[in-house]
């Protein structure tokens, strides 16, 4: 998996946990503004979290053991080249990112043909823009749409809209789209985006109760005007879906003022993800002072945020690369020695191979042949980690075979 794939889950990790916390802590609550402001911030706090690593310690891992095919009296059988699932999961994500953009724009722009083919006229804190069909109210910006007849009717639902526009909801759900495209795979997204429309709701009933309109005749409005479906799903329509919802927290006491401090429990709660989260490092490279870091514990491959990469490509490059190097040794060619060596090697921060070492040799010829080849690598593309280049170690067999 590519960094960017890799984080873009953690944050989705991140974001699921921080939703969770929502549900059970915040949501009953009628701090309307405190949990609009939280939502919207703790969502972005989900893309910065996965970049602050926190570390445990633990025993260092086992080094990765790459495959290589055998050097024979034939050329080697090369080893068939992996699918580029990180390659294909990128570009499907980049696809989808670029149709949920497709999407929006084309919403906005019906939105904007509908306001500008309307009767518009300027008042105190927004512009009203009338129109002849019958259709559901909303706001955009600073700007009210609804239809003629709800206006006559019913004006208690352009007090509703201008609530919308007083309290700048339209910025929300503007400085929220960013995350849509990002997280664009990810349902929970999309259900944040209607809990965070669903607080623009509460905070505009609020509004409209406190500017003396009677809370009965108000709900009896809010069911004559929930059939029919709503248009744009930009804009802060009057007509919204979770009319059960908008009428119980009508009818609600208002939370205890002490309640807010329970939401510091969500802090606790995310530091103990980070560090379940994040990739640990051995134990002798936490003890390890900065000033000893160029001889601490190479990193195993699996903690590694880009792994270490030979002439651009993968362990295949590399296995081709061996096989095209070694030479059969006559002296074991003669006596018919043949067999699979392990050998060790570090691939050090500025790319360069060390340590070379036999683990399990097979004949003295052969083993100083491998190691010969494998002392006279080329600088790799050393592996990364937290942004920086770190040391890795790879064992890695070598077979010679006579046919």
């Amino acid at each position: 998996m590519t960094p960017f794939l890799l984080y873009i889950a953690r944050a989705g990790l991140y974001l699921g946990l921080f939703y969770a916390f929502y549900l059970l802590v915040m949501r009953r609550t009628t701090f309307f503004g405190l949990n609009r402001a939280l939502l919207l911030a703790g969502s972005y706090l989900c893309l910065l979290l996965p970049v602050i690593r926190l570390r445990t310690v633990a025993a260092a891992g086992i080094a990765q053991e790459l495959t290589l095919a055998g050097v024979g009296a034939e050329p080697a059988e090369t080893l068939p080249a992996a699918f580029p699932w990180p390659e294909v999961l990128l570009a499907f994500y980049v696809c989808g990112a670029a149709c949920a953009l497709g999407l929006y724009l084309v919403s906005a722009w019906k939105l904007n043909g509908l306001i500008r083919r309307g009767e518009k006229s300027v008042l105190e804190d927004c512009t009203l823009v009338l129109l002849e069909e019958n259709m559901p109210s909303f706001s955009w910006g600073r700007t009210v749409v609804m239809s003629r007849q709800d206006l006559e009717q019913a004006p208690a639902i352009l007090t509703h809209e201008r609530m919308h526009v007083h309290y700048r909801h339209t910025l929300d759900l503007l400085l929220f789209f960013p995350l849509q495209l990002l997280f664009w795979w990810n349902p929970l997204v999309w259900i944040i985006r209607e809990e965070l429309r669903l607080l623009h709701e509460y905070q505009a009933d609020e509004g409209v109760l406190q500017n003396g309109i009677d809370a009965t005749q108000y709900q009896l409005l809010l069911v004559q005007k929930a059939v029919g479906k709503q248009r744009f799903s930009l804009a802060s329509c009057f007509q919204h879906a979770k009319l059960k919802n908008r009428i119980t927290m009508m009818l609600k006491p208002a939370t205890a003022a002490w309640i807010r401090w329970s939401y510091l429990a969500l802090i606790p709660v995310l530091a103990a993800c980070m560090f379940a989260c994040n990739p640990k490092k051995s134990a002798k490279g936490a003890m390890e002072t900065k000033a000893a870091e160029s001889v601490e514990e190479p990193v195993p491959l699996n903690m590694l945020d880009v792994k270490p990469m030979f002439n651009g490509g993968d362990a295949n490059a590399f296995s081709k690369w061996v096989n095209s190097q070694l030479s059969y040794p006559e002296e074991a060619k003669v006596n018919g020695i043949q067999g699979r060596i392990l050998l060790r090697f570090s691939i050090e921060a500025d790319g360069s191979v060390t340590n070379v070492r036999v683990l399990q040799g097979v004949h003295e010829s052969l083993d100083q042949e491998a190691v010969r080849v494998l002392s006279s690598s080329p600088k790799w593309t050393p592996g990364m980690q937290d942004g920086h280049a770190v040391k890795v170690t790879y064992t890695f067999p070598v077979i010679f075979q006579l046919r």
